[in-house]
């Protein structure tokens, strides 16, 4: 997943088997894990400012953790006419985050055939995209 947020904080834990831990929290207080110091020392960079975050979330041992992927600037809101969005984009937006969910696991097991993952996905997308386009249809009258 990705998203822009205001780091508040990073911090700089030593584990017990002397690993460092970085733990970044934003605005919000969610708090964000990495091991990388190259994206530790880079979160750092941003205390105080936007970045653009990516991270992905895993449930382990009972804990749920959010771990930090990457981090860089974050880019100005883009501009655009209200309703311009693509529907289909958006869909298949929606259908790419929902893919674990619709897979039945974040981390399958063996490696999905692509034509598989796109007949798992792409029904989903058309329903999405058909209500997106039915929303605006709704809006209009």
């Amino acid at each position: 997943m990705e998203e822009d947020v205001v780091i508040r904080s990073v911090e700089e834990v030593e584990t017990r088997s002397g690993k460092v831990r970085y733990v970044v929290r934003d605005e919000e207080g969610r708090e964000y894990t990495t091991f990388r110091p190259a994206i530790g020392r880079e979160a750092g960079k941003y205390e105080g400012r936007r970045a653009h975050i990516a991270f992905h979330e895993e449930e382990r041992n009972g804990f749920h953790n959010v771990y930090l992927d990457a981090i860089s600037d974050a880019a100005a809101p883009a501009a655009s006419p209200e309703g311009s969005t693509d529907p289909d984009e958006v869909a298949w937006n929606t259908a790419v985050e929902a893919a674990p969910w619709m897979l039945g696991t974040r981390e399958p097991q063996e490696e999905i055939a692509p034509e598989e993952l796109y007949e798992k996905l792409e029904p989903f997308k058309r329903l999405v995209a058909d209500d997106i386009r039915e929303g605006e249809q709704h809006s209009d009258d």
